[in-house]
């Protein structure tokens, strides 16, 4: 039995799209198959990718909270192709044709006319700044191409296809029944062309008569600034090319995003960390930090507590779609205290706490400075 997708992400069903992406990039962090080599993870990623994609667009989330999984059962974002009537078509062909035959006929029969490639899913890797300005990404995806040497005919070059003899093109043959109830006449799909209605005598030498062929693409893409994990990016007509001059299916890029050894991001805002003196804390201080755009001063009031934040305004990730609007970096500041110290220091801290009337006793220095950021 299918897993609900909403228990997958482990979200509620009245789940507003922000909470769903957020439980999404929380898992695939956690069971992507470069980070998690447990058996199973990699299934497991294949189900908390496919539970995004379901509820992540609202038409779809849409169909399955009303159909359940029958109701996507045909891909994410396709619903009914009301454009191509072709399969309806034959159905009801097939089922009304056999009243002309007889008291009844049955059918199959193949469309001969073109046919859209499929889509296809690359995933792709992304350093951390690399998500955070975009850019110019070189990929290569193979994919199913037009063959070159007959232009997708799958003839030979110089040759064409001929109507099927046995059918005479309609890609079906029929075989009538007398019974004592009546004629029945019985339609199936011609052998001799598979329902083509054509067959190619002398295959072309490129693609051996498919008309297509396994090819390896270079392409550049460009990844928009701002982009996390699990923001899929399209690229029209990057998927396989299609049957009988039918045009090709598009590429689906799912990106992941590396982690940083000193920066974290949450949401458009970039968290990091430093570490001051007690002194520096104690007296305040200039110095440099790192942000993705470099090193950047940041001053330190005097008297900074421990884990104090300090914001840089606009040095976060630029907004999905508006690069112009960028969050912030915020800093937790730490506060380095020694746990041994020179005799000159310790000499000059405990005149420092004479005057400040603090008494040192037993604990020594480290009394003095526990009571002074306790207070």
């Amino acid at each position: 039995m299918a897993r609900d997708y909403y228990e997958i992400l482990g979200v509620s069903r009245d789940t507003d799209k922000e909470e769903i992406k957020r439980a999404y990039r929380r898992l695939a962090r956690k069971y992507h198959p470069d980070v998690n080599k447990e058996p199973g993870a990699e299934e497991r990623f294949k189900e908390i990718n496919r539970a995004y994609e379901v509820l992540s667009e609202p038409e779809t989330r849409a169909r399955y909270d009303r159909f359940g999984e029958a109701g996507v059962a045909s891909g994410v974002g396709a619903g009914p192709d009301l454009g191509d009537m072709g399969n309806f078509a034959d159905i009801f062909e097939s089922f009304f044709s056999g009243f002309a035959g007889g008291m009844g006929q049955t059918a199959t029969r193949k469309r001969s006319g073109p046919v859209r490639g499929d889509d296809l899913r690359l995933d792709l890797k992304l350093e951390f700044r690399e998500a955070v300005f975009g850019g110019e990404k070189e990929i290569r995806i193979p994919h199913l191409e037009t063959c070159n040497v007959c232009n997708g005919a799958g003839a030979k070059p110089g040759t064409r296809a001929k109507t099927c003899p046995t059918c005479t093109g309609s890609g079906q043959v029929r075989r009538a029944t007398r019974t004592p109830f009546g004629s029945f006449t019985q339609v199936s799909v011609c052998p001799s062309c598979n329902g083509e209605g054509q067959v190619i005598e002398e295959k072309c030498e490129g693609c051996g008569g498919n008309g297509r062929k396994q090819e390896t693409k270079k392409l550049k893409i460009t990844i928009p600034p701002g982009v996390d994990n699990g923001t899929r990016l399209r690229v029209s007509k990057e998927g396989d090319a299609g049957l009988r001059g039918g045009p090709p299916g598009d590429l689906y890029v799912y990106l992941f995003v590396e982690e940083d050894a000193e920066f974290q991001r949450d949401g458009i805002n970039i968290l990091s960390e430093i570490k001051i003196s007690y002194l520096q804390a104690i007296l305040g201080c200039r110095l440099e930090v790192n942000t993705v755009d470099g090193p950047v001063e940041l001053t330190i009031p005097s008297g900074t507590q421990p884990n104090t934040v300090q914001m840089l305004e606009n040095h976060g990730v630029p907004k999905l779609g508006n690069p112009v609007s960028r969050g912030d970096q915020l800093i937790t500041v730490g506060i380095d205290i020694p746990t041994r110290i020179t005799a000159e220091e310790r000499e000059l801290l405990e005149k420092l706490a004479k005057i400040k009337g603090d008494r040192t006793g037993k604990g020594g220095i480290e009394g003095f400075l526990g009571g002074f950021f306790k207070g």
